[in-house]
């Protein structure tokens, strides 16, 4: 399928900016850093959850940046990103004062839902095709 000039800047903008983001948190999931530590700790699933998070969204993130996975990847991104607003807006606040974060893992959290979901209207007359494979 052809299209636009403005279409492809729109989704790699989108893909770009949603896997920069997934893949900025893994140095932090994989390191054990204060942070993700106290998040996985409080939801009661640290170490698994924060190792098994960052496993699935360094897939997601390669996903996003394959054009013929696309699809994938955003789906992917944005279930997985759903669960992290849902863990936000339950149990961990919006912000989170005990490791210094003031909103921005939440906003970053938002970000990377609206980008997946930009991705998934953009892309929906690609769904048929993978559906068909």
């Amino acid at each position: 399928m052809k299209q636009g000039k403005a279409f492809l800047i729109a989704s790699w903008a989108l893909r770009g900016i949603a896997a920069i983001i997934l893949l900025q948190t893994l140095f932090f999931k994989f390191s054990g850093a204060r942070e993700s530590v106290y998040i996985f700790t409080t939801l009661g699933i640290e170490p698994w959850g924060r190792i098994g998070s960052g496993i699935v969204e360094l897939i997601a993130s390669i996903l996003l940046l394959i054009p013929r996975t696309i699809l994938f990847g955003a789906l992917l991104s944005l279930g997985t990103i759903s669960v992290a607003i849902l863990s936000h807006l339950t149990k961990l606040g919006i912000t989170m004062p005990a490791v210094g974060d003031n909103g921005e893992l939440f906003a970053l959290a938002m970000a990377v839902f609206l980008c997946t979901a930009g991705l998934i209207v953009l892309h929906r007359r690609e769904v048929p095709a993978w559906v068909r494979r």
